[in-house]
């Protein structure tokens, strides 16, 4: 029998900031985006972050607090101001990015406040591209050592990013989300044999690093988790819908995916848990924006509506 944990308390740590988008600016950031999702999922999250004082800034803290988002460690820098990134959608619907560099994210400061939260929080969310710099990347360092639960969510987002810290900040990791683009780089960097299948690079990349479960997503085709303890890898199908942009679905598949994984402590399933991360990644790709607005009931009947039909996942 599963034993469910009710309270459960989560940390995200990083980058904060306004998505320009065609249609608009939005609020955004990976970490952000993660905590929006585990508050809406019940799961009181908050966001360590840093922004200006400038407009930017408090109309930034002003948008999480009406999301739902608490705000206590959101730092405020007199010097650097709020990031800003321009974001570009083609015909294909593929996103591409121009993030400025420095920013006041960048100079996230280790508090009394950050380290009490850590210790108390049951997991602790943290994504390479925070490591950019290094006043936030060692704040994010003396962190991890206090944090319960580490999950490091990969995103590769060039010039940022440096083969040194992303295998260090793999070295801390519990958890480990990357897409099939960003295990290719990292087994490279490792030298790992370049006629190894997906299966066997993850299972290299697990010993080494000693990490327990690694979520690899694969865009339209799923995504597949990776347990160390069970041996499983299990394969989710993505369910099939009208794309309007791709922007946040795979910070919410890691939102809704945590949402599971923390409340079940023991003998979790899996299927429900990966089959709740599709839905909410779905859901986040049929509409606009990383973070749009829904309840319970409206996630309950997207994946009823969704689910008929379709193939079963895979498990080996």
């Amino acid at each position: 029998m599963r034993r469910e944990k009710l309270t459960i308390r989560g940390l995200c740590f990083g980058e904060v900031l306004w998505d320009n988008l065609p249609t608009g600016k939005k609020l955004g950031g990976a970490p952000l985006n993660v905590a929006y999702h585990l508050n809406k999922l019940g799961l009181e999250t908050q966001i360590i972050s840093r922004v200006g004082k400038d407009n930017g800034g408090g109309e930034l803290i002003t948008g999480c607090e009406e999301r739902g988002i608490p705000t206590k460690l959101l730092q405020v820098d007199e010097e650097h101001a709020t990031s800003t990134v321009e974001v570009h959608v083609d015909e294909q619907l593929e996103v591409t990015y121009e993030i400025v560099f420095p920013v006041a994210w960048d100079y996230i400061q280790l508090t009394e406040d950050d380290i009490i939260a850590v210790q108390h929080a049951d997991f602790l969310v943290y994504g390479s591209l925070s490591s950019r710099h290094e006043v936030s990347y060692r704040t994010l360092r003396e962190l991890l050592k206090l944090a319960n639960y580490k999950v490091l969510d990969v995103n590769l987002r060039a010039p940022f990013y440096s083969q040194s810290r992303l295998l260090d900040l793999l070295s801390y990791a519990d958890l480990v989300k990357m897409n099939k683009e960003e295990l290719g780089i990292i087994a490279q960097w490792l030298d790992l044999p370049k006629e190894d299948n997906d299966g066997q690079l993850v299972e290299q990349i697990m010993q080494r690093y000693a990490i327990d479960e690694v979520i690899v997503t694969y865009g339209a085709a799923g995504a597949i988790y990776h347990a160390k303890r069970t041996g499983v890898s299990y394969h989710f199908a993505a369910y099939q819908v009208d794309v309007k942009d791709t922007i946040g679905s795979g910070d919410s598949f890691l939102a809704a995916f945590l949402s599971k994984r923390m409340r079940n402590q023991v003998d979790i399933s899996i299927e429900e848990t990966m089959g709740f991360a599709a839905t909410l990644s779905a859901f986040v790709t049929q509409s606009t924006g990383a973070c749009p607005s829904y309840d319970a009931s409206t996630i309950n009947r997207f994946e009823w509506i969704h689910y008929l039909g379709r193939g079963e996942a895979n498990s080996s």
